[in-house]
């Protein structure tokens, strides 16, 4: 795995980093969506909010990692597909949150279907979000 994180952020024009290499870490270990209070616990005292903050910033915008917005106005972060480049995400999928575990999922092959906008607006990002039961909490 310590390839993959090297060869990704190499691929990104980022510096190898503790700070880095450790949250990509848990984002190639996770199976769902990670808050940034999730990603502070995990990584202990090692890295400060303002690190790990940066460094989710610094993935967004490289196209590493894409934001899920949730109900109550936060914000969670999941691996991109591997078609992302820096300021074009592609992750026009559908995520799945499940009311009783609180898991966020990434569906990536369930994708969102073209909504036709009105003529003078220019959409820039899609996003839907299904709620519901996992499979384990089902």
């Amino acid at each position: 795995m310590e390839a993959q994180i090297d060869e990704i952020l190499k691929k990104n024009q980022l510096s190898v980093t503790g700070s880095r290499k450790r949250i990509l870490e848990l984002f190639l270990m996770s199976n769902g969506a990670l808050a940034h209070g999730d990603i502070e616990k995990k990584t202990g005292e090692k890295f400060d909010r303002v690190t790990v903050y940066r460094t989710l910033q610094t993935f967004l915008e490289k196209g590493i990692i894409h934001s899920i917005p949730t109900s109550d106005n936060s914000v969670l972060y999941a691996l991109c597909k591997d078609d992302c480049t820096e300021g074009h995400h592609h992750d026009n999928h559908v995520h799945f949150i499940c009311n009783k575990c609180g898991k966020t999922i990434c569906l990536a092959d369930v994708t969102v279907p073209e909504i036709k906008i009105p003529g003078g607006f220019l959409p820039q990002d899609y996003q839907m979000v299904v709620t519901g039961l996992c499979a384990e909490c089902r």
